[in-house]
């Protein structure tokens, strides 16, 4: 499991990503994979705020959850084709450790599923030796009801099992599992509805340079790794245009083809078959 201390490093880390010069003409779009608008961000942007901060970073789409869903139904019913409606199986904050042995969890979830129009389930935190525990069994059972994509917060076991329990389940790895491309890469190559989202993974480009090692998976899985902002917390939320264009000046070093499809290609893939449905 990833540490709390660790993800506030990265955090930290990302935050502090210095000012990007914009390029002269329209920038190339993102599809943020992994935006947050929780109650807590509510209390600190309004929605038309939060929206225009989205389009002023460029975005093409995002995938927005929260704590507490209705400030993603906020989002969405402000700007439907922007954000998109992912149920997360939190309420609140601090539900994160507790949510896997909450049977309460389940009545929320079956409660929005049946009321509200989503895409997907998460992003949910779910590591290997919970992944048989009543409740996530059951979140996962109705994301194949309701054939949804999860949004996963995982470490590889736990999406192994993922697809043990819904073999034609397609799966969105949060931050990539916090993993190395040795372990992502097989991943990837195991189960062919798996994408990544890049969220918090700042080590893969050093001065806009891509490391080799990532750009060897992005070569060899260009249709399967997406962006994210992930903001997780409020202040996060004054990033999201920097974050935009720091991953605009990374993707520069990768082949145009390529860089598209990380930027907002495969998201939009991923996502398509669900779209229908906000319809």
């Amino acid at each position: 499991m990833v540490s709390r201390r660790r993800f506030l490093a990265a955090s930290t880390a990302a935050a502090l990503l210095p000012p990007v010069a914009r390029a002269a003409g329209a920038p190339m779009p993102i599809f943020d994979a992994h935006v947050h608008f929780s109650h807590d961000a509510a209390e600190m942007f309004s929605v038309a705020e939060a929206v225009a901060i989205l389009k002023k970073a460029g975005l093409k789409r995002a995938l927005v959850s929260s704590s507490g869903d209705a400030g993603t139904r906020a989002l969405h019913a402000a700007a439907p084709d922007l954000a998109l409606p992912s149920l997360r199986p939190y309420r609140r904050r601090g539900e994160i450790s507790s949510w896997v042995d909450d049977p309460s969890v389940i009545d929320f979830l079956e409660d929005r599923l049946e009321r509200f129009r989503w895409v997907a389930i998460g992003e949910f935190h779910l590591f290997a030796a919970q992944t048989t525990k009543p409740v996530p069994r059951r979140m996962i059972e109705l994301a194949r009801r309701h054939d949804l994509l999860l949004h996963a917060h995982s470490d590889a076991g736990a999406v192994d099992a993922i697809f043990a329990q819904w073999p034609e389940a397609r799966v969105l790895w949060a931050h990539a599992g916090f993993a190395g491309p040795d372990v992502v890469g097989p991943m990837l190559a195991k189960h062919a509805n798996l994408w990544t989202d890049l969220a918090f993974r700042s080590e893969h480009a050093h001065g806009g340079r891509v490391d080799d090692d990532w750009r060897d998976l992005f070569a060899a899985f260009p249709d399967r790794v997406t962006v994210g902002s992930d903001t997780f917390t409020p202040e996060r939320w004054h990033y999201v245009v920097e974050h935009a264009d720091w991953t605009r000046q990374w993707l520069t070093d990768l082949p145009p083809g390529l860089g598209e499809k990380i930027a907002w290609r495969n998201g939009e893939a991923m996502i398509r078959p669900y779209l229908s449905r906000l319809r």
